[in-house]
């Protein structure tokens, strides 16, 4: 069962470090608040498809939480994967991949500053490792250009997905006691709708691009493998392995964004990205070791959505 549950884990990461490749791989094919919104609507009907029955004995209990549902996919969905798809139109693939690595570390800090969890030296150790190289990344090996706020505007966008990413992921500790089918539904629904306005925005800036044929490719890889089989794979690998060790996985989707974006574009691994992969992945690797024992767990529910 282990084995079958990191199989899972795996494709799941990799499906969602292919989300990123996707998003420059479309670029000239589809604009990328069209890619959001139709990634989200055709995801919502897929879902939709299999799990109205489940949604309707759900339903008054969802009731109850729908802004909380909706928030996380306007946050987690929309806002993160509009800056994803945004942000490769000015920085390269690997970079993107990279600094997905940094949602660990910020969910860490959030829950220390407003939950107060338990923190030890091998975390602070681990997670200040983390930052180094991210900020490596964004910074495209020159961090000075920080200090001067000479920051690349696709890494600023990262940077924004990342945090949309570890807001989403500090509030699943609200989430109602749902089926995953009806967690997945009322986010995509949320993420179809929120994703409408910054489609009609971009249609008034005169940037809307339609998929072509390589761009409704693009478009159902993101709304079929990105959304939902990453998903379902994750989730089955939660219930086999459990929430903690599962989300060590997450840390792969970095390493497999690198290499596809090495494989699949053709973009160069420069010096500072390798040193950048084993500064981040090292230290989350370390936070996790050193982690005390009784501190909280927020591993995501559905990461990398």
């Amino acid at each position: 069962m282990h084995i079958t549950a990191y199989i899972c884990l795996a494709i799941a990461t990799l499906c969602w470090g292919g989300n990123t490749v996707a998003g420059k791989l479309a670029l000239g094919h589809v604009s990328p608040m069209t890619l959001t919104f139709l990634r989200w609507t055709i995801a919502t009907a897929l879902i939709a498809a299999v799990s109205i029955p489940q949604i309707k004995k759900d339903w008054p209990v969802v009731r109850k939480k729908l802004p909380l549902l909706l928030f996380y996919g306007m946050v987690g969905y929309t806002l993160f994967n509009a800056m994803l798809y945004s942000a490769v139109k000015y920085t390269t693939a690997i970079n993107v991949a990279i600094e997905q690595a940094g949602i660990p570390m910020l969910i860490f800090l959030l829950n220390l500053i407003f939950f107060r969890t338990g923190v030890s030296a091998a975390q602070v150790a681990g997670f200040g490792m983390t930052l180094v190289g991210v900020a490596l990344t964004a910074s495209h090996g020159d961090i000075a250009a920080l200090l001067t706020l000479g920051l690349n505007r696709g890494d600023a966008l990262m940077l924004v997905a990342v945090a949309a990413y570890s807001i989403y992921t500090i509030f699943l500790r609200w989430k109602p006691p749902v089926d995953w089918r009806t967690l997945m539904a009322f986010p995509a629904l949320a993420a179809a709708l929120t994703s409408l306005p910054l489609l009609l925005w971009e249609n008034a800036a005169g940037n809307v691009q339609m998929p072509d044929g390589k761009g409704w490719i693009i478009t159902f890889y993101t709304a079929i493998f990105a959304s939902l089989v990453a998903q379902i794979l994750y989730i089955k690998g939660v219930e086999w392995i459990g929430a903690n060790r599962a989300s060590l996985f997450i840390n792969l989707v970095p390493v497999f964004g690198t290499l596809l974006s090495v494989l699949l574009l053709g973009e160069a691994l420069q010096l500072f990205h390798f040193v950048s992969l084993v500064l981040t992945l090292g230290g989350i690797a370390i936070a996790e070791k050193g982690r005390p024992k009784l501190s909280a767990s927020t591993a995501p529910a559905s990461p990398m959505d």
